[in-house]
This record gives structure tokens, sequence and C-alpha cells, in this order.
């Protein structure tokens, strides 16, 4: 493991923490409920976020070796995710040049130094290049370099690989949570498991979900609230991003600590990547969960599971299948997702005008603030 001290921005939040947590405004604030049920805002936020803004796809770890290639149709078009025989990650679309028959079919990643379409043979190299065609001589004249695959903007850093459809989008801020990201390793984990959720829910109620800790005593009640301090939580932003600590049933003289895996023991971070996506660091493992809205009542929720290393034993197995169980069947599943599709069911009724928000909620405020300016 190769994680290095905590951030100042990780230490900043744990002193915090350590005098028992902060307010974060002495008001409540407000969320209109068609923010979650208008078909007009949510094609808004397609066209003018998730077709602009850089997007998490995936962890560094699905792809942990060269010549490795994984399709991806969470985001409304046929993407493939490769890293090529450098080790550089690219996102393209799943598109072959000749006649636009989708490259690789399936969900599961493919293994080897070469992309083979399944309807004339045109060959790639997974960095995109033409490598080859079946009788070259019937396309005389043909320029190979002109018709690679076509490439998105693609950046990896910190243990993440985004991807942007517009050609214009700026990855600055991946730079900037990589510094946060390299604390606790997050480029050198294990994809352990992963799975798709389909929720029917609004995109933005699993955000909020993951924007305040108000919720975990009550919701949480059965599976996770023992371990954590109720009301004992705090944030900060970076850029549109928000980074968020709750206090574990940890002592709190541990929070001045500047050892990493002490830090991880007494508090769980979160970062909420806008416009999607989610990081939770829990004590000895990671949740990325990836958000790709499919309609304006229903999500597709990736959720990633990422371990120090791979199972060596029949036991650690055992150990990380339960950790898998309890966080992605249980905790997420069973309850925060279960319980946005019943807060979708009751803002499409109509009973809401606004959504009332408490000071320990206002993490929600901020981000759809962050989701308006955009839409302006």
């Amino acid at each position: 493991m190769n994680a290095s001290l905590p951030t100042d921005g990780q230490l900043a939040l744990a002193r915090m923490l350590a005098a028992g947590g902060t307010r974060e405004g002495d008001a409540i604030a407000h969320v209109d409920a068609a923010a979650y049920t208008s078909p007009e805002r949510f094609a808004a936020e397609q066209a003018r976020i998730f077709a602009r803004a850089p997007l998490v796809i995936a962890p560094s770890a699905l792809l942990p070796e060269p010549n490795m290639a994984v399709p991806h149709d969470g985001f409304g078009k046929p993407l493939l995710i490769t890293r090529d025989k450098q080790g550089e990650a690219h996102v393209f679309l799943n598109v072959c040049r000749h006649r636009g028959t989708r490259l690789v079919e399936g969900c599961d990643a493919v293994h080897g130094p070469r992309l083979v379409c399944p309807y004339h043979a045109w060959t790639y190299t997974l960095d995109g290049r033409l490598a080859g065609l079946p009788r070259p001589d019937t396309f005389p004249g043909l320029d190979k370099s002109a018709h690679g695959l076509k490439r998105l903007p693609t950046h990896e850093a910190g243990g993440l690989i985004w991807f942007a459809f517009d050609d214009a989008a700026n990855f600055a801020e991946a730079d900037t949570l990589a510094r946060d990201f390299a604390a606790f390793d997050l480029a050198g984990q294990y994809a352990f498991r992963h799975r798709t959720h389909r929720v029917k829910a609004n995109w933005k109620l699993i955000m909020d979900a993951f924007l305040e800790g108000y919720h975990i005593q009550r919701l949480h009640a059965g599976t996770i609230a023992p371990f954590f301090k109720d009301g004992v939580s705090t944030a900060d932003a970076i850029g549109p991003h928000q980074r968020s600590a709750v206090g574990r049933d940890a002592t709190l003289a541990s929070l001045s600590s500047k050892d990493w895996a002490t830090l991880r023991a007494a508090i769980t971070y979160t970062y909420q990547m806008f416009p999607g996506t989610v990081l939770v660091v829990s004590p000895d493992y990671i949740n990325l969960m990836v958000l790709m809205p499919q309609a304006v009542d229903e999500v597709l929720v990736e959720d990633f599971m990422l371990i120090p290393e791979a199972p060596a034993t029949e036991k650690a197995l055992a150990h990380w299948e339960r950790s898998w169980e309890l966080l992605d069947g249980g905790v997420f599943a069973a309850e925060d997702f279960r319980a946005c599709e019943l807060g979708q069911q009751g803002l499409a009724s109509g009973a809401l005008d606004k959504l009332t928000l408490g000071t320990l909620e206002l993490g929600i405020r901020h981000f759809h603030d962050a989701v308006e300016a955009r839409l302006r």
C-alpha cells in the first residue's frame, strides 16, 4: 500500500470533528420539488451538465493491466474503456469506423492487444488505431490513420478514470481531488466487486442521500448506525465537489492523529464529486458509486467495492464478501436506494412544493446551487 499522509484539507475536517462537529448553517433551507419531477428540468441537466462536465466512469482498478477493455453503456452512448499496452487509459465510442457496428459486445472485460469487429473483422489496437482490415485491396486509397476509434476526452488521476463528451472539458479539478485520493492510495486498490442498481428515483435524490448524515441513526438503525456518532459531521467544498466527514464510534482524541489508518478508523470521509459520483472511505475498504441518469425518475448506480489487495485466503474472501453484502445489498440497496424510491413516489404525488432541509442537511442545498448555476 502506498498511502501518504492526510492532506491539509482532510486534517482540517478532522480538527472540526474533534471539536464536536460544526453546524453547516443557522437556518433551514429548501429545494423545489420540481427539481426531481420535471421532465424539462431533467432534459436541461442532460444537455447542460452531463453532456459538458467531466464525468467519472470507473476506478482505475477496473482495468488493472495493460491491454484490457471494458464496454460501458450507462451514459446513453456505447462506450469502451481501454488500457493500452503502454498503460494509458482511454474512453472511446464503442463503434467500428467501418459500418458503425458495436465493436465489443456484452459488459465483461476483454483481454488482448487487439479488438476485432464481429461484422467484417476490422481490427484496432487498444489506443484506438486501426491496425488492419481484410481485403485491403478493396479499399483503394483508404487512410488507416483517419479511421481510428472515436476517442472522447479522457483523464486518469488519483485512481479514477474521467471522461467527457465535450472536447472543451477541463479536468483540472480531477487533479486537485487526486491529491486527497493519494492519501488513502485509491490508485493502488483492488476492484473486489461491482454491481449496477436500477433505482426508480431522480439521480439527485441519490446524491442528496450522501450529502448529509442526519439520516444515519434513523434509516440505518439496524445496520451501520452503531458505528457513527449522531450529528458529529462537517464538510467543505473543492470547486463544485464536496468533501464531508462523519465521526465514527471511536475516541475523538484520535481525530487529531496524522496517521492515516488511525484517522480512517475514527472518520468516514465521503467525496461527492459533481455531478454524480460518490466515494465513501470506510476504515478498510472504499465504495465508489457512479450515477448514470436514465430518466427523470430513474438512475443507474454502479457500485464498486475497492480493497487493499486481492483476497489471499478463504477467510479473507469471506470477510470481504460480508462487507460487500452489508454495504451494497443492505445499506445502499435496501436502505438508501429504497428510501430514494419512496421519496420519488411522494414527490410525484404533488404533496410537497418544496423539501425542507435542516442545518445538518445543507450540503444538499450547496449541491443544488451548483446544479442550478449550470442551468441558467
